[in-house]
């Protein structure tokens, strides 16, 4: 479970997020959409441990900047970066050994083959694309086995293979009790995967659905009901 209760953050007078508090049980996935500046790159980034804040968040019950919550929660950014001079594989072996992961030599295999990373295990850093630099940054979370993770605009730069790939992931984790949260402007890309979605308009979370009242209704428009645009 992720909780955010009474988030704030200001940057100098600049108040980005307001007092913020929302939920994502276990097994759900949640989806935080709104424009840019609507406040939820602050959000993310104050959940995944980047920025001081106001408020309290907590992972599976523990308060996030504990180690125990640290050990359990993994971290999708939009811009991946990666050690120029560690191979793909040494970068999933790395993330293996910092967090103490039971993942196993076989299941580390299967995720590399699952995003079509297995033949470039040996690629180094700085010889990645943009695409292939997101695949090892997914690996890396997915490495760590987490109870909760957050992924911030996972489907930037990814090939549709990739992107399928990463949906049934999501999908899988979910039936597996994960908590996810997924950051996006990219409405179409998460249709078929959203549990709870959370808009976000000028610091504040402005109304959220369950699907199970959605009604049928597609996800943009319940977003532009909500926010009183147009598709």
């Amino acid at each position: 479970m992720l909780e955010i209760q009474g988030l704030s953050k200001s940057y100098g007078k600049n108040l980005a997020v307001d007092n913020v508090s929302f939920t994502v049980p276990d097994g759900r996935v949640g989806i935080l959409l709104g424009p840019n500046g609507a406040g939820k790159s602050t959000i993310i980034k104050s959940i995944a441990g980047l920025l001081r804040y106001r408020g309290a968040i907590r992972i599976e019950g523990i308060p996030s900047r504990n180690i125990e919550a640290k050990r359990i929660f993994a971290y999708v950014p939009e811009i991946p970066s990666m050690f120029d001079a560690l191979t793909v594989r040494e970068h999933v072996e790395y993330i293996r050994m910092a967090y103490g992961s039971s993942i196993s030599d076989e299941e580390v295999e299967e995720l590399l083959k699952e995003f079509e990373m297995e033949d470039k295990q040996d690629k180094l850093g700085n010889e990645l694309s943009k695409g292939m630099m997101q695949k090892v940054s997914i690996c890396c979370a997915l490495a760590v086995k987490p109870k909760v993770i957050l992924l911030d605009e996972p489907m930037v730069g990814l090939d549709p293979a990739a992107i399928k790939t990463l949906k049934e992931v999501v999908l899988k984790l979910r039936d597996q009790g994960v908590t996810v949260l997924i950051s996006t402007h990219m409405l179409e890309m998460v249709e078929e995967l959203w549990d709870i979605m959370f808009v976000m308009e000028k610091g504040h979370i402005i109304g959220s659905y369950n699907r199970e009242d959605a009604q049928g209704k597609d996800l943009d428009e319940l977003f532009f009901e909500m926010t009183g645009g147009e598709k």
